[in-house]
């Protein structure tokens, strides 16, 4: 099998959030909150619903982040419509680079911590086209990546999809009784 010169890779490119997992973490907002507004007593709906549109817009910014990696090293950040508030993010030059150290979650999960001067990094695992990803990471720092998974099988998130999905089919089936009601 012919593998490609790291020179034959783009020179840069981005990794937002892995569709299944962004449209999973959306629908169960959805799937959640939007009964609410709908039992709440008629002075309370306005607001309510104002809440759930904000509530909306800060879940698709979450959900929103994204990896770029290019020449120069790896970023992790918003796009510029929220990452003006949310200002979570960070960047390395591949050089800084120097290990990345597992740590296992309470739920028996792992996630991978990149090590630099700077300090320790989250190494995102929940991003589109993850394969590729640590390849070129692994590529461009010479750190091994091939023990590196997910942080959970897709399994969990196509379950959680399904689940939410079916909730919010109920919930507007619910909603369309109520509306039609005498």
């Amino acid at each position: 099998m012919h593998h490609a010169s790291p020179s034959a890779e783009p020179s840069s490119s981005h990794h937002p959030m892995a569709p299944l997992i962004r449209f999973t973490l959306i629908s169960l907002y959805l799937a959640l909150v939007l009964p609410l507004p709908w039992q709440a007593p008629g002075g309370l709906r306005g607001p309510l619903w104002l809440a759930v549109a904000l509530g909306l817009v800060l879940v698709l910014a979450i959900t929103s982040e994204r990896v770029e990696i290019d020449a120069e090293g790896i970023r992790v950040g918003h796009p510029a419509w929220c990452g003006w508030w949310l200002r979570r993010g960070w960047q390395l030059s591949w050089s800084s680079i120097t290990a990345i150290t597992p740590v296992t979650t309470s739920q028996g999960g792992r996630v991978y911590y990149l090590r630099s001067g700077d300090g320790s990094f989250l190494l995102p695992q929940r991003v589109a086209r993850f394969e590729a990803f640590l390849k070129q990471f692994s590529e461009r720092t010479g750190v091994d990546t091939g023990s590196i998974g997910r942080i959970s099988p897709p399994w969990t998130y196509q379950l959680l999809a399904l689940l939410s999905g079916l909730m919010l089919v109920a919930e507007l089936g619910w909603a369309a009784a109520l509306l039609l009601r005498p």
